[in-house]
């Protein structure tokens, strides 16, 4: 493996055939989706080796820069202003290294889920729709889509990669309509979107976490 890697990893109890790789939030670490595994209640015969990447530390502007795990710099509560394109950029190629790894034991792209909540999201959605191979889905929850202006660009022609969008209605932190138009500007630009909604704040809850794991199976089987 040519990097190091940083990561909770849960393990497949049977062959491993696919892998989710999971990205945490602003402030969070690898820890805090590793206990949605078992609610997921998904078939071990579907050989999901999950691996949750920690954040490198970085001083956030928005947080009077204290020093904590995320993904890029929050200058602006108006996430698309003063956008820290370097680090996302850093965090997409870290990411890559992530995906290439999994490639390289021999999980095919297609069997690949990229997956993050809130900035663990955005970089999800910034890094699979440049990847130059289909990967089996994009799970993005509460979130959204960082550096739009450059996606015409710099995205693969992998249009018909699968995504999945969901988010708290009641949300302060990402309001609802960042999520809502970031759904809508992927669909004008060809992509096919599933949209979830739910009546809570930045967070996840029981009724997504069903909906993920329907999502999941749908995807890799």
């Amino acid at each position: 493996m040519s990097f190091e890697q940083d990561a909770v990893i849960i393990e497949p109890r049977n062959e491993h055939k696919a892998s989710v790789i999971w990205l945490h939030g602003l402030g969070a670490d690898g820890h805090d989706f590793e206990a949605i595994v078992p609610e997921l209640n998904l078939d071990p015969d579907l050989g999901i080796h999950f691996i949750f990447p920690n954040a490198p530390f970085h001083p956030v502007t928005i947080n009077g820069g204290m020093v904590m795990r995320a993904w890029y710099d929050v200058k602006s509560p108006n996430l698309r202003e003063m956008e820290d394109v370097e680090s996302i950029n850093a965090s997409h190629e870290l990411i890559n290294h992530y995906i290439d790894a999994e490639i390289e034991r021999g999980v095919p792209a297609n069997k690949i889920i990229l997956a993050g909540f809130s900035q663990g999201g955005a970089i999800t959605l910034h890094t699979g729709l440049r990847r130059p191979e289909a990967l089996a889905g994009l799970l993005a929850l509460s979130t959204y889509l960082p550096v739009s202006d450059l996606l015409d660009d710099e995205a693969s022609s992998n249009r018909d990669i699968p995504i999945m969008m969901a988010h708290g209605i009641a949300d302060p932190v990402i309001p609802v309509d960042q999520g809502r138009s970031s759904c809508q500007a992927l669909k004008d630009k060809g992509y096919s979107v599933e949209w979830h909604e739910y009546m809570m704040q930045h967070a996840v809850c029981l009724e997504e976490i069903n909906a993920i794991a329907d999502w999941i199976r749908k995807v890799l089987t």
